[in-house]
């Protein structure tokens, strides 16, 4: 295995750098921030545990080292796995201090949730090597993740980064054209933009969206994907309903003021204690555990 430089721990480092670890690379990570980096090692045990329960063979070689400087983290990296936060301008500096850093022949894969990768290439001195490496939150429990190649990628980084998912005991999906979001976020903000919109129009509550949606479609789309759902459907039953229903699904191309006036408001979700919902710091405890631990019984009950 490779060694692996992590940049950035915020909600996707801690459990991305153990999952690397844990499959046997050698794992150096950084963040800006002091207090991130504090905070990391808490993260790394914690996903730690989850992957024990998971039952996920135990390969490493020693523990996640966090780093003190970006040069620190990248000495000797072939691959660099970047997660700070979602923004171009802050993305394209850091991929401008890596390219500085690192060899000719590392591989430079961004975690970007939908920035598209050609646009990050534009930072860097060899193009070819930079590739889309879209995990899933939490990193560390989902396995499936997807592959982009910008326009200047090269099928040489594709097959590297696909054969190396692989090597990790992970799922890699390749994305066959760098749309903004790739495909894993262009189907879940469709999804989020409708019950956005059910909630705004009074149609339902919050609470019983989520009911609705978890323990419907959710509970289905998990066992079997939506193409070989319209299969099983019938691509008849999917046409007769969907020349009508079509035409009145949401397809607002802003944002609902749902969304955009609790945001102002600072009521971020959980981080702040509110949102759509509201949260005690014990009932986030309590919430966090409870998901992990029904999202590990899930990923066994769909491995088995």
């Amino acid at each position: 295995m490779a060694k692996a430089a992590v940049v950035g721990l915020g909600t996707m480092g801690p459990g991305l750098a153990q999952t690397l670890a844990r499959a046997g690379m050698e794992v150096v990570a950084f963040d800006v921030s002091e207090d991130q980096r504090k905070k990391a090692p808490e993260g790394i045990e914690l996903a730690n545990k989850v992957l024990t329960a998971l039952g996920v063979p135990d390969r490493s070689k020693a523990p996640v080292k966090i780093a003190g400087s970006l040069k620190e983290c990248l000495d000797g990296a072939t691959m660099v796995v970047e997660t700070v936060p979602e923004k171009l301008e802050i993305k394209a500096a850091v991929f401008k201090e890596i390219d500085a850093l690192v060899g000719k022949s590392c591989i430079i894969a961004s975690n970007t949730s939908g920035i598209p990768i050609s646009k990050l290439q534009e930072n860097v001195s060899a193009p070819e090597r930079v590739v889309g490496m879209h995990w899933s939150n939490p990193p560390h429990i989902i396995p499936m993740i997807e592959v982009i190649a910008g326009n200047k990628t090269s099928k040489e980084t594709v097959q590297w980064m696909v054969s190396t998912i692989k090597d990790l005991g992970l799922l890699p999906v390749v994305v066959q054209k760098d749309v903004p979001g790739f495909v894993e976020n262009r189907v879940l903000y469709a999804l989020l933009r409708e019950c956005v919109d059910l909630v705004d129009q009074g149609v339902i509550d919050a609470e019983g969206l989520d009911t609705c949606v978890s323990w419907g479609i959710g509970y289905k789309l998990s066992v079997i994907g939506p193409m070989a759902l319209l299969d099983m459907a019938g691509l008849d039953i999917y046409q007769a309903v969907g020349s009508y229903l079509n035409k009145d699904l949401c397809n607002r191309g802003d944002l609902s003021p749902y969304v955009t006036e609790r945001t102002k408001a600072g009521k971020l979700g959980m981080k702040t204690g509110s949102g759509v919902f509201s949260y005690t710091p014990e009932k986030i405890a309590e919430l966090r555990g409870l998901r992990a631990k029904r999202l590990v019984a899930v990923r066994k009950a769909l491995e088995s």
